[in-house]
């Protein structure tokens, strides 16, 4: 029989854990934990958390499309290459601090990576950044690609820009996305080049009065509110910052401070993303280290551009405005039976993530338990939890480089004399998909399906915002375009011929801006 000593089974336990941390980080892929730097190949293939879809019914057809899409992966800007630029002289001081105390025998130079001796940052001596780079345009390519596969019926007219309008931001990056995109979804329509393809137009407004898209810039309460706030959101990072300097410092014999690990996080997120290296920057941390980092970075997210304060997505009520508004439409076509070629079928725009994740809270998506109906009361939604806990927050998956809202209206027919399928109590013959980064997603307003009625899409999860107003919430002195009331009654007749009887109360049919 075997005898177990003391300190036998701690060396046992020891090793037992050792064991168990190696196989974790093994298996941890930094790439998929880089906040909302994240590229998109590594966010696409990552779990949304929609279970068990229900699919599309028999007979259904796709009959409009929206995409709201962030820019694909883009290199740093300007002020972050110049700190870039100031890291490597500051590791330089920290090796020769480092060589000076070794000298003296009061430290080995082994624990020190070899990489960080004589680095340089990839984008020394840049003097311009921020631009959309030949990973992203394959990003936003590729998606276009797969856009028309699944659609076919969407995209089989000959282009026209009032068919398929596309917008993008007066940012580059944006339009150079938007024109990615274009090239793949219309190649082989046009005569230009041997994939035949073929020119198309990228709208963008005035940076200075774009509610649709740059609505974080135009909205002056938000910004106001932002700035107020960034102090808060960097106090509450600096005890995970401060912690993991502690552990880098024991592990590497370098005195590294808060805003050193601040920076090579940063670098890690550059080097992962745009450049694939993960064994340098990256390779300074554990996994468990890199999940602290990605939560301060989502919590940033959460609180700036999220959940966290409702005039964060409040402002971007002119956008799901515009997109309803075009399903409507779409419906009215359908309705009145408007030949092919002479209504539109897609509206495409490519933006920030400032504008995706915004419209991504206004749809109610990765939410948990009754967050919904607290987040369209204007109640505070609790901080996304901190590692190991699990979270359906998730910079990585919410707005990685490319990622991107698909909200697909479907024709369904039905069976009945009516001509419509029941579902969650509405008989309806229109209904609305969520497509996140091309992944069918549920919606806590549709009663968590991903295939919701039309009708409970708008009373659910668009009306609700809609008695915010831009112009109220920001204080921005806009010019209001003119309202579009007749389209909306003629809609509400279409899907309920009945529902006239009721429009002698005028507040049945608030007019909306037209966009």
């Amino acid at each position: 029989m075997a005898i177990w000593y003391p300190n036998r089974l701690l060396l046992t336990i020891l090793v037992s854990f050792l064991l168990r941390v190696a196989s974790n980080d093994e298996g941890f892929d930094v790439r998929q934990h880089l906040s909302t730097a994240t590229s998109y190949g590594a966010a696409k293939n990552v779990n949304l958390g929609v279970h068990g879809s229900t699919g599309i019914p028999n007979g259904c057809s796709a009959i409009h499309l929206n995409l709201v899409s962030r820019h694909g992966t883009r290199s740093p800007t300007k002020k972050r290459i110049k700190e870039l630029d100031q890291l490597a002289v500051r590791l330089d001081d920290l090796l020769r601090e480092a060589k000076l105390e070794a000298d003296k025998g009061k430290l080995s130079l082994q624990k020190i990576p070899a990489w960080l001796s004589g680095w340089q940052s990839p984008w020394k001596g840049r003097k311009k950044g921020g631009e959309l780079v030949i990973k992203g345009e394959e990003e936003l390519h590729d998606i276009g690609i797969r856009t028309r596969e699944m659609f076919p019926e969407l995209f089989s007219d000959e282009y026209h820009p009032d068919i398929y309008p596309i917008r993008a931001t007066q940012v580059p990056r944006a339009s150079a996305s938007a024109v990615a995109f274009g090239i793949a979804l219309f190649s082989g329509k046009g005569s230009l080049g041997p994939g035949m393809h073929r020119a198309f137009s990228v709208i963008s407004e005035s940076r200075a009065s774009d509610i649709w898209l740059r609505f974080h810039d135009t909205c002056e309460t938000y910004k106001e509110f932002r700035k107020s706030q960034e102090p808060a959101v960097e106090k509450l990072k600096e005890p995970i910052l401060d912690e993991i300097a502690v552990a880098l410092v024991k592990r590497f014999q370098l005195n590294f401070t808060r805003q050193d690990i601040a920076t090579l996080w940063f670098l890690c997120k550059q080097e992962a993303s745009l450049l694939d290296i993960i064994d340098q920057a990256c390779g300074l941390f554990t996994a468990s280290e890199v999940s602290l980092l990605e939560w301060t970075d989502d919590l940033e997210v959460f609180l700036l551009k999220g959940y966290g304060k409702s005039i964060n997505y409040h402002m971007g009520v002119p956008l799901l405005d515009d997109v309803t508004q075009s399903m409507e439409q779409a419906i009215l076509a359908k309705e009145e039976n408007h030949k092919p070629g002479t209504y539109e079928k897609a509206r495409l725009r490519f933006a920030h993530a400032e504008t995706v994740i915004p419209f991504t809270c206004l749809l109610g998506l990765f939410l948990e338990g009754s967050e919904f109906e607290k987040m369209q009361r204007d109640e505070p939604l609790p901080l996304p939890p901190k590692p190991p806990q699990d979270r359906n927050w998730k910079g990585s998956i919410i707005a990685p480089f490319s990622g991107n809202n698909m909200l697909v209206l479907y024709h369904c027919p039905g069976n009945d004399s009516s001509g419509t399928i029941s579902s969650g109590g509405y008989k309806s013959k229109y209904f609305v998909r969520v497509l996140h980064n091309e992944s069918p997603v549920t919606m806590s307003g549709c009663g968590n399906t991903d295939f919701c009625p039309f009708e409970l899409f708008k009373e659910k999860i668009v009306n609700p915002h809609l008695k915010h107003d831009f112009n109220s919430i920001c204080s921005a002195k806009l010019e209001s375009p003119k309202p579009q009331s007749f389209v909306r009654k003629l809609l509400k007749f279409f899907l309920n011929p009945f529902s006239l009887q009721s429009e002698s109360n005028p507040s049945t049919l608030t007019d909306k801006v037209e966009l």
